[in-house]
């Protein structure tokens, strides 16, 4: 194909992987390390569509230029697009997305969080590389008998439900729109927040960030939640209010926390800093606490998800310029 494609945000991982797919799709793909802004939005001139990520910027200015350089489509290579003013684009500019690329990936990570912080995993690594093998202050606890509160029932929690109940675990789950007939299959009960709040051992965030779910955990919410809970999220950073969490962890509400994403993430996940120090300082308070663990957002990288991204994302560019209905369109 000749269509050329403006690829934000480009790493050597994503090049890899959708040169790999294009090889099929032969479209031009021109990739650019930066993240998609109103400052170089003008390299889009020219170009038939543009693909993003979670830390471009598609606001309306930035619509309104995409669509002055005769940009014809705009395409998520994420399920998320908080990122994008969809009230621009409406009817102007198409936006498609990857609604699922490993459900698998982000299920396995979470759990893998869990039994990281529960196990004292990352500590154990650090303290044997210094020669220190004492088990003071490792000890954790059986996941087997232990309630897991689930917000948010979509593909990837309904897998980690399944895997958590393999361990032997309860699970409360809260979701607008319950899915009685997979908990009946599952053996786990929905149950209202404040329920959930107040039984689990665990909380692990899975629902999307909405107006609604833009800081459900905060002060209040802590307040209401069982002594030493542990709090995961891999869902999207601003579901926590983070200095509400700081504080829950100062006290001992809160045990531990995993958190693979965070509110504040744009400047600093994805790329190296490791030369500069860290200037925001509710990132770095973060960061010393040895009962957390923050990652990159990496909970989906997988290489059957990074296939998956690629391959979804040049098949709806596909679809669009052949003119076939585009299944991944997000509408109002």
């Amino acid at each position: 194909m000749d269509y050329k494609i403006a690829f934000f945000g480009a790493k050597p991982y994503d090049i890899a992987s959708f040169d790999q797919v294009n090889e099929a799709f032969e479209f031009d793909i021109r990739y650019f390390k930066g993240h998609l802004n109103i400052h170089n939005v003008v390299l889009t001139h020219g170009m038939d569509g543009v693909c993003i990520f979670v830390n471009d910027t598609a606001n309306a200015s930035v619509i309104d230029a995409l669509i002055g350089n005769d940009v014809k489509i705009l395409a998520l290579r994420c399920a998320g697009y908080n990122n994008v003013d969809l009230q621009a684009a409406k009817n102007r500019l198409p936006v498609v997305r990857v609604p699922a690329y490993s459900p698998y990936a982000v299920a396995e990570y979470t759990l893998s969080l869990m039994l990281s912080l529960n196990r004292k995993i990352h500590r154990a690594y650090w303290r044997t590389r210094d020669g220190n093998f004492s088990l003071n202050g490792l000890m954790g606890f059986d996941m087997s008998g232990k309630t897991v509160g689930i917000i948010g029932t979509g593909k990837i929690a309904k897998i980690l439900i399944h895997i958590l109940r393999g361990l032997g675990m309860t699970i409360l789950a809260y979701d607008l729109f319950p899915d009685e007939q997979f908990a009946k299959e599952e053996g786990y009960t929905y149950t209202s927040l404040e329920e959930l709040y107040r039984k689990s051992d665990i909380i692990s965030l899975h629902c999307p960030l909405t107006d609604e779910t833009r800081y459900m955990i905060n002060e209040d919410s802590i307040s209401k939640m069982k002594d030493g809970v542990m709090i995961i999220n891999t869902g999207r950073g601003q579901l926590i209010q983070t200095n509400a969490l700081i504080e829950g962890l100062k006290v001992k509400k809160i045990s531990a926390a995993g958190l693979d994403v965070y509110e504040e993430e744009g400047d600093y996940f994805y790329e190296d800093i490791s030369d500069h120090f860290i200037d925001d300082d509710v990132l770095a308070r973060l960061l010393s606490f040895n009962n957390v663990i923050v990652t990159s957002h990496q909970a989906f990288f997988t290489k059957e998800a990074m296939h998956n991204i690629a391959q979804t994302t040049l098949q709806n560019l596909k679809d669009f310029f052949e003119g076939r209905p585009l299944v991944n369109e997000i509408t109002m």
